[in-house]
């Protein structure tokens, strides 16, 4: 069976399965001692701490008790802290602890490679451009259905 070109949502969410494969594989690589998800974490924290764990579940699209696994080996590893949330005492909020800052950065390098790998025969203006467009379509989209925000 002959198929004809791919969809625009099917190029969209596969170069973002590959993407984020290619990031995983990455992180096993880099031997830095933690999983894909707890580095993935980490960056998540870092670019929006303090946040409530439940929202980070959310943004990082995985199921809540995942999560609460990775946050609980980085807790034990002193890399992020857990304080209640001061708007809900029910709920925990995760922040980065500094011992995290250079981990972060190591990881920022090795996702930085696998991104530049990805798109190693684009110029930087159709980077640029791509990001821009992306950025525009995620604001929509959150405008529109009352999403998770920017």
């Amino acid at each position: 069976m002959k198929s004809g070109p791919a969809t625009f949502g099917f190029l969209l969410t596969d170069a973002a399965r590959l993407l984020r494969a290619r990031f995983d594989r990455a992180m096993e690589e880099a031997g830095l001692g933690l999983t894909p998800g707890e580095a993935r974490a980490l960056v998540f924290v870092s670019h929006f701490a303090p946040i409530r764990q439940s929202h980070l579940a959310e943004r990082m699209s995985v199921e809540p008790m995942t999560l609460v696994g990775f946050i609980d080996r980085l807790e034990a590893r002193g890399l992020v802290e857990r304080m209640p949330d001061p708007e809900d005492r029910r709920a925990k909020t995760v922040k980065l602890t500094p011992a995290a800052l250079p981990l972060v950065e190591e990881i920022k390098i090795v996702l930085t490679r696998a991104r530049e790998d990805a798109t190693r025969d684009f110029s930087q203006e159709e980077i640029e451009t791509m990001r821009r467009l992306l950025d525009r379509m995620r604001s929509n989209l959150c405008s529109r259905s009352g999403g998770e925000g920017a």
